[in-house]
């Protein structure tokens, strides 16, 4: 099914590009000021989580965070990395490095993600 290009999705889709970290619902809709409703930016959300433009972690807070997805395979998306939240700035960020699980036999990955706590670079 065919979505339609609407200003919500072009903007959000925009600051999610120009952030370079994730973001949450409030950080996004604090940033549109008001030219598009929460209803309107899950939706959009949502949607570009299903067509993999995006993905979501839910971080130790509570909230969900979404950042755009890099270096991901068409139909196959890897998102076994952990996000970074920092206690002072607030910035939820990707870690890059892959995570490998050992699962017992039997047993297959096929998403795995984590959330970790503390202080970035800048803030430590």
């Amino acid at each position: 099914m065919n979505s339609r290009n609407t200003k919500a999705k072009s903007v959000i889709l925009q600051l999610l590009k120009e952030a370079k970290q994730a973001l949450s619902h409030d950080a996004l809709q604090a940033a549109l000021a008001g030219s598009a409703d929460r209803a309107t930016i899950y939706r959009v959300l949502n949607r570009f989580c299903t067509e993999g433009i995006i993905h979501r972690t839910v971080g130790d807070d509570g909230k969900q965070y979404f950042a755009l997805c890099v270096d991901c395979q068409e139909k196959h998306h890897q998102h076994n990395h952990f996000h970074f939240r920092c206690f002072t700035c607030g910035k939820v960020e990707c870690l890059p490095n892959q995570i490998e699980v050992n699962l017992p036999k039997g047993y297959r990955t096929e998403n795995f993600t984590g959330f970790i706590s503390g202080y970035c670079a800048a803030c430590a």
